[in-house]
């Protein structure tokens, strides 16, 4: 019997080509069902929270403004007048109690040396006639009323010189200057005061130190927000300086009179400056809760939310191959959280950075995999 040799090898052939493209087709159909995975790069930028089932409450935001807290604010006056011939701080340096600002030549380190001189000579003609009064009382010769104006002459005297002397000690005074010391612990939050700079007894403040441990948030009131606020009050604050930070405190207290220029009540919060973000001088917002409603949903932040052809979505972490698309709807908003419905459970993570990009590479995948 004949065997076609050529019909073998053409049917070997193809079986051989029906097995590969098999495998390359089966290889393509694995690859099309392995889903989207976020990279370690993106990763490190993407942040995960929970959807919360929280009280829908509604917020309004008053303006405001970081303040000093005046309890632990020392302002200092010049007590002599001068020149200043140097300084040894710059604004919003943090100075210790006793450290040296400044020196100022002044006179009346001169005055005072001449007076402490003068005051001792006038104590020891005062201590002279003492024992000379002392002798005559015991003699009979002066009465009780001389011997006390005598010794309450030396005491005098013996005062106004330890007054002198400690003035000196506090400016360190000595060669005709002053040494100006920090009064408290504290940041300087004002200066007033430079080399060359004359500067008069009782005249404007050179510089201010305080504590900034705590400060004041004052926020303004205006009638139309009245109704709203009250003392105990949980607010947050935010700054432009740090827009992802939050602040939370409380109202400590409301004025009862309208603030002559601004027309506004001004309502105090005392904050824990951890961190040293708060600055006197920085604009805040200051977010209430108002209006509570009987009613709860769940709550994720506003950055939570994609928009998208005119519905609302989320994208749900489960693994880092493991990522969905939910849609849901807003149902309501304060500038913490957006409150919605749909296809979400309590305690789901969600992403809430970068969520847009992944959303778009999902919704590509997706796409892809209907052709």
């Amino acid at each position: 019997m004949k065997i076609n040799t050529t019909g073998c090898i053409a049917v070997i052939y193809l079986s051989a080509l029906i097995t590969l493209t098999g495998c390359k087709e089966k290889k393509q159909s694995n690859e099309a069902e392995k889903g989207y995975c976020i990279s370690k790069e993106l990763k490190k930028d993407i942040k995960l929270v929970k959807a919360e089932m929280l009280p829908i409450e509604e917020s309004i935001t008053l303006t405001g403004e970081v303040e000093s807290n005046s309890d632990k604010t020392v302002p200092f006056v010049s007590l002599v007048d001068g020149v200043v011939t140097d300084t040894y701080f710059s604004l919003g340096d943090y100075v210790k109690k006793g450290q040296s600002l400044a020196t100022i030549k002044s006179t009346a380190v001169n005055e005072m040396q001449d007076d402490t001189q003068t005051l001792q000579a006038q104590l020891a003609v005062a201590k002279r006639k003492l024992s000379s009064v002392e002798a005559m009382y015991k003699d009979d010769i002066a009465s009780q009323k001389d011997l006390q104006e005598a010794r309450s002459e030396v005491a005098i005297l013996q005062s106004n010189i330890s007054k002198t002397q400690k003035n000196m000690q506090l400016y360190s005074a000595g060669g005709g200057t002053i040494q100006i010391k920090a009064p408290a612990d504290g940041y300087v939050i004002s200066k007033n005061i430079s080399k060359g700079m004359p500067v008069t007894a009782g005249g404007d403040q050179l510089f201010t130190i305080s504590n900034l441990d705590k400060v004041w948030v004052m926020a303004n009131v205006y009638a139309t927000n009245m109704r709203h606020v009250y003392v105990d009050q949980p607010v947050v604050v935010k700054t432009l300086a740090y827009p992802d930070d939050s602040f939370s405190g409380k109202i400590n207290t409301i004025s009862q009179v309208f603030n002559e220029n601004e027309r506004v009540l001004k309502a105090k919060i005392i904050m824990d400056n951890n961190g040293m973000k708060l600055r006197p001088g920085m604009s805040a917002d200051i977010i209430l809760p108002v209006n509570s409603q009987n009613k709860s949903a769940l709550a994720i932040p506003a950055k939570a939310m994609i928009f998208d052809n005119n519905q609302s979505y989320v994208v749900v972490y489960k693994k880092d191959c493991e990522l969905e698309i939910r849609p849901v709807t807003e149902i309501g908003s304060n500038s913490q959280y957006i409150y919605v419905e749909g296809n979400l459970k309590p305690g789901e993570n969600i992403i809430a950075s970068n969520g847009l990009l992944i959303y778009e590479n999902l919704k590509n995948q997706l796409n892809n995999s209907k052709k």
